[in-house]
């Protein structure tokens, strides 16, 4: 197949092309927004058609939650837009949508972990721009798949954890939000999954993504530091009302992942298990 991956230059898309090597039985074009612009339609019709694309995964995606609720349009265009575009291109062609959501289309109230039919309650500008993404993309490609996930890191860019890292060696003492609850995903592991239904055929529809396990931002920035050798920072644990920001942050972000695991076979590992291999990565 000839499969489009956007947003290239991304903690996701770089994985991606890390794992693209497996597969030398498909030809990918890793695009950023250099050399495709996702929000320029006919930009993306004359792209899919010249190089016959077969399947698109989007990993391209306005990601800085806060920054969106000063810049909805652009918000909206890059998560909103774009994916409709992606999708109304590629159904002309018979092919397939990987579209890549988060667990800010929910608000996060729930006490047990999210099913994919769970109802959506977005609460950010953020999280009602990625819940428009899908319903375009589901509305514009019968064959779109939404694999929501939530958390994300890896060795690219700026994440959570090489934050932590950074300041752990700069500073004698963070705090760190413990009442919000979730799971980190290590991209690599994501970008796993994301091949594992390219390999046995996209199977339309909304599943859910991440590592396995629960934890608060304060548990994992200590797990963080003690994987990284870091001993002379201490952590404190701090309410969401005392670290205010302009988005508001689910405060339960723990997705179930039985419906991804039994349609594909897949075993995800336990979040330690990967951030440990991450965290040895970036050492």
């Amino acid at each position: 197949m000839n499969i489009l991956i956007t947003g290239c230059n991304g903690q996701l898309g770089n994985e991606m092309q890390l794992l693209e090597a497996k597969h030398p039985e498909h030809c990918f074009f890793n695009t950023d927004v250099e050399e495709l612009d996702i929000t320029d339609s006919e930009a993306v019709e004359a792209f899919v058609d010249h190089n016959q694309i077969d399947g698109i995964v989007n990993c391209a995606a306005y990601t800085a939650v806060d920054k969106a609720e000063d810049n909805q349009q652009l918000c909206d265009l890059l998560n909103r837009v774009a994916p409709g575009y992606l999708a109304a291109a590629v159904e002309r062609r018979g092919g397939w949508l990987i579209q890549i959501s988060t667990d800010y289309v929910f608000d996060g109230t729930n006490h047990t972990p999210y099913v994919e039919t769970d109802p959506v309650c977005p609460n950010s500008t953020y999280g009602r721009t990625k819940l428009a993404g899908e319903q375009a993309a589901l509305e514009a490609c019968s064959r779109t798949m939404i694999i929501r996930t939530a958390w994300l890191y890896s060795t690219f860019g700026n994440n959570f954890v090489k934050t932590m890292i950074r300041l752990g060696k700069e500073k004698p003492e963070l705090g760190v939000i413990f009442d919000q609850i979730g799971t980190p995903t290590y991209a690599r592991d994501l970008a796993l999954a994301i091949f594992a239904a390219i390999s046995q055929g996209v199977k339309p529809g909304i599943y859910h993504f991440s590592n396995e396990g629960v934890i608060s931002w304060y548990d994992f920035t200590k797990a963080i530091h003690r994987l990284a050798g870091i001993t002379t920072c201490h952590v404190r644990p701090l309410h969401t009302s005392e670290y205010p920001t302009p988005a508001a942050r689910p405060h339960y972000s723990v997705l179930d992942k039985t419906k991804i695991k039994q349609t594909y076979g897949i075993e995800i590992p336990y979040w330690e298990e990967s951030l440990k291999a991450c965290i040895a990565n970036l050492l």
